[in-house]
């Protein structure tokens, strides 16, 4: 019985881990090799793919333009979500439920839709190709969620915690950064790591709106194909790097992502 118990879950992790394994797999092959031999590990092993991505500065460049703009997004978008989200949490005003349903229908519509305003609007003021353009622009879809789930954290702290701390005077400012804040840091830090995924892997809005200074890495990925076909193991390679950021983050916000999951707001 005890066998049964670890099997399955161990059968499930290789199962998902299956596609990751083979990705690294590719990266230390030629093209050639994956287009010709069928093999669980590479037959001519090479650096050659990891060698062009951190001397060409068209690749690595890639990753240093998303990582900016992903980071300039999630501090944009959960600054402006935590006023929004504890409004909601502790006042009740006329509209409120509908405009917080409002906010998470900005949420729900595919990017595509606003990829040619965004175009249009950037353009015209001189943000397109910018970082900061794709950040602001990933925020229509980041503050609604951010501000969904911050609202689920911060209604679940007492409202007596605010009284208190008024009577012990403290000032609004005060309270909400020295004592509020730390008390939903879970939140925060679940938030943040949902709007950084988005914003990483998001790729419609993030081609639109750069041309060369600011293309992400996704982009660049894109644009691998040569005479010859796709170069493949570039492509794995790079891949490979984008997997980094996200696996980082997971890490440091772990215990927070439990704790999203048991409150149920992720």
């Amino acid at each position: 019985m005890k066998k049964i118990k670890w099997l399955v879950p161990t059968v499930y992790i290789i199962f998902l881990m299956l596609p990751i394994y083979w990705l690294l797999n590719m990266s230390f092959k030629t093209t050639t090799e994956i287009i010709n031999v069928y093999s669980l590990w590479p037959k001519d092993f090479t650096l050659e793919n990891y060698v062009t991505i951190f001397t060409d500065s068209t690749w690595y460049m890639g990753y240093v333009n998303s990582i900016t703009y992903t980071v300039f997004n999630t501090l944009i978008s959960v600054s402006a979500a935590l006023p929004a989200a504890y409004a909601f949490s502790r006042y009740k005003f006329l509209g409120d439920k509908h405009l917080f349903f409002w906010l998470l229908t900005n949420r729900m519509a595919p990017p595509a839709v606003f990829a040619l305003p965004f175009f249009q609007f950037y353009s015209s003021v001189n943000l397109f190709d910018t970082h900061i353009a794709i950040a602001l622009s990933h925020c229509l879809f980041n503050i609604p969620l951010a501000v969904w789930i911050l609202e689920g954290f911060m209604s679940a702290v007492p409202k007596e915690l605010d009284e208190t701390a008024y009577v012990d005077g403290y000032s609004f400012g005060r309270f909400f950064f020295k004592i509020f804040i730390p008390t939903i840091a879970a939140g925060i830090g679940i938030t943040m790591f949902f709007c950084f995924m988005f914003s990483w892997v998001e790729l419609l809005l993030a081609k639109t709106l750069t041309a060369t200074v600011a293309k992400p890495i996704a982009a660049i990925m894109t644009r691998t194909s040569s005479t010859s076909g796709y170069e493949l193991g570039l492509l794995a390679a790079a891949g490979s790097l984008t997997i980094i950021p996200g696996a980082v983050v997971i890490y440091f916000v772990r215990n927070y992502i439990a704790k999203g999951f048991a409150m149920g707001r992720v």
